[in-house]
């Protein structure tokens, strides 16, 4: 795979900074509200259970770096949130619901992970592409499978 050193590192940061960021915001989820002046809110459980979801991926991340020649699609669903949440704040920001403060939530977690993990899922490609033609050795789905041309 080209370029599997720099994969490796930023598949460990990102799952460092996940697992980080998921922590501290299981155990103080007002944290972001303080920080943006935001109203503190009457749900901290629902910013608490998101800290836990993006630690969970941090986990998933230090797999893609264990084996970058098989965390293609766990990329390719993380760097799709990371696309989607931004879209999600642009919407709150533009509605009134949000102030503008709160885009350096999304700097951190998501924008300045797109071209790392962009770089990463292009360069990976071919082994993910060839994973699905390959014989598993084991009954499962194939391409083969898939394919409904034949």
């Amino acid at each position: 795979m080209r370029r599997r050193r720099l994969h490796r590192a930023t598949f460990v940061a990102a799952g460092a900074y996940n697992i980080i960021w998921g922590c501290y915001t299981v155990l103080d989820p007002q944290w972001f509200f303080r920080l943006t002046r935001l109203p503190l809110s009457n749900s901290p459980q629902i910013f608490a259970c998101l800290g836990m979801v993006l630690g969970l991926y941090g986990l998933l991340y230090l797999e893609v770096a264990r084996r970058p020649e098989h965390g293609w699609l766990v990329a390719a669903v993380g760097l799709t949130g990371k696309v989607l949440g931004p879209l999600g704040l642009a919407w709150l920001i533009v509605t009134g619901v949000w102030p503008i403060d709160t885009v350096i939530m999304i700097i951190t977690n998501d924008l300045i992970w797109w071209l790392p993990f962009s770089l990463y899922l292009r360069d990976a490609w071919p082994d993910f592409r060839a994973s699905w033609r390959r014989p598993s050795g084991h009954p499962g789905l194939t391409a083969e499978h898939l394919d409904t041309t034949r």
